[in-house]
């Protein structure tokens, strides 16, 4: 059978999107498949409450990974918006006071702690710690699009051993308790280590110093930045890259078999299968459903390891005007400008985790919350957008996809009850009381599970990252000088979440697939 196609793309997330405007723009022939009606994957802007004008970020709903040359060499018509305010930390046991982080104004951050802690030292360690963190993000985010470095290399490029060894040798734990004092500063600087990732803080494998690390690279400063639009203007942008350039974009195209010579079949609506051929394959879903489609072919698999897990409780909520907070020194604007962390100091975590790790749900969901409208409000149409509604995304951390196994259903009932007596806890008023509703008269609220993520979006486990996150350079010398991105078989490569230095809304996968057949 001749060559269709130079390239196909399987899957039309940010990733896929990404690999096929390089591609495309490069004078190849790309046709990318997309299972669903709709491009963009988890990164979408839906109306997620019928009868209300309001377009939410209803899965992924911030962009810190998505290096500037990408959005340049794209030429993305994509507007980010950096927010002022770090985070705002209610203290559990006194909710009336609480740790705000100004990237404004550092006297007030100073006061803030000062207020929390009695004196200036815990501030004076948090300034020097994310300093010392800075200089690592400046050092190693631009080596996301290049070949993988090794790990000694990595090394040498950061520069300063003991912070090496606090962020890749030793347990995150460890270090966060020998740097500071306080516990609810301990889970504001840890709780970056656990967003969709399930794990211990002493936890020897490391897994939450992976995660740490990504969160705190992106764009060299760690900034996590508003899409103005929502997510779906970043999956729109690429799209329409993509399609300019010449790509064919199929949706509702429900890919059926991958043979890793270059051969896809797909199957329409009506049922009718296709066949097609192209000289590359470049796979953005999870190494794991791939894997289960090579079967279909008679071809061994590419992944190996545990199953995948996700372990967090995604929940999207519409409300009349911002809740009054127990706390009467700080604006609720300030406060849910930035990430608010509810119930999240250090032993809560450990504490929670314990208590998923037993099969049981939290009584207390450690939490954190962002507002989109208050950055962004072109996202509420003609109707809310001139009154004080805002739109509220909670992201629920240590809600594993095994408590859900026996009874999806309860299991989400049962984490919406423990996310919403978490927030209930530090705020002033209920929050029932400033739910809007729906065009059915029901709360505008929308609470989606690992196992809900794995029956949208095809993740399994829900595992926002395809697969357990991998160091952003080779752990084995053959990974050495590749781009991270190969599998066994020449023609197939990984462009998703699941290749190295995949994970967030990034298009960092999709670049360097696009790199290892462009040559570099």
């Amino acid at each position: 059978m001749p060559t269709t196609f130079d390239d196909i793309v399987l899957g039309a997330g940010h990733n896929g999107l990404t690999a096929a405007a390089y591609l495309a723009r490069a004078g190849r022939r790309v046709l990318v498949l997309e299972r669903a009606d709709h491009v963009g994957g988890a990164a979408v802007s839906a109306q997620a409450f019928r009868g209300v004008d309001a377009r939410l970020s209803r899965y992924s709903y911030l962009v810190s990974l998505m290096p500037s040359q990408i959005i340049s060499d794209l030429d993305l018509d994509l507007r980010l918006v950096r927010r002022r305010y770090s985070s705002y930390t209610p203290v559990p046991s006194d909710p009336s006071t609480g740790l705000l982080v100004d990237n404004g104004d550092d006297a007030a951050t100073a006061a803030s702690f000062r207020r929390l802690t009695g004196d200036d030292a815990e501030y004076e360690r948090w300034h020097h710690f994310y300093a010392r963190m800075t200089s690592l993000a400046e050092r190693l985010f631009p080596t996301v699009l290049e070949p993988l470095r090794s790990a000694e290399q990595a090394r040498e490029l950061v520069a300063d051993d003991d912070l090496w060894r606090a962020v890749v040798e030793r347990p995150l734990g460890e270090v966060l308790r020998e740097t500071f004092a306080d516990d609810t500063v301990r889970g504001v600087v840890a709780t970056d280590a656990l967003i969709g990732t399930f794990a211990d803080l002493d936890d020897p494998q490391l897994r939450q110093n992976v995660c740490f690390l990504y969160h705190l690279v992106g764009g060299g400063t760690g900034d996590w930045d508003v899409p103005v639009g929502g997510m779906g203007a970043v999956t729109g942008a690429l799209a329409k890259a993509a399609t300019d350039a010449g790509a064919t974009i199929v949706t509702e195209a429900e890919v059926c078999s991958v043979d890793p010579s270059g051969v896809v079949q797909w199957r329409e609506p009506g049922g009718r299968v296709h066949e097609e051929r192209g000289g590359q394959l470049l796979s953005a879903f999870a190494p794991a459903v791939l894997d289960r489609l090579l079967a279909a072919s008679g071809a061994d698999p590419v992944s190996s390891g545990p199953e995948p897990e996700g372990a967090q409780l995604k929940v999207n909520l519409l409300l009349s005007r911002l809740p009054r907070l127990r706390d009467a020194s700080v604006d609720p604007v300030a406060a849910f400008s930035g990430t608010f962390h509810i119930n999240e100091t250090f032993d809560q975590l450990q504490a929670a985790h314990a208590t998923a790790a037993a099969g049981r749900v939290p009584e207390l969901l450690p939490c954190e919350i962002y507002c989109h409208t208050l950055a962004d409000r072109s996202i509420l149409g003609p109707d809310l957008a001139d009154t004080e509604a805002q739109t509220l995304t909670l992201f629920g951390v240590h809600f594993p996809a095994r408590l859900g196994r026996d009874d999806n259903e309860r299991a989400r009932e049962e984490g919406l009850a423990a996310a919403l007596r978490s927030l209930d806890a530090v705020l002033a008023e209920p929050l029932e009381d400033v739910l809007m509703r729906d065009g059915d008269g029901r709360p505008c609220v929308e609470a989606r599970t690992p196992l809900d993520l794995e029956a949208d979006l095809a993740l399994p486990g829900g595992n926002i990252f395809h697969r357990a996150l991998q160091w952003p350079w080779a752990e084995r010398q053959a990974e050495e000088g590749t781009w991270g991105v190969e599998t066994a078989y020449e023609r197939l490569l990984l462009c998703g979440a699941g290749a190295r230095r995949g994970g967030g809304v990034s298009g960092i996968p999709g670049h360097n697939a696009a790199k290892a057949i462009l040559g570099g």
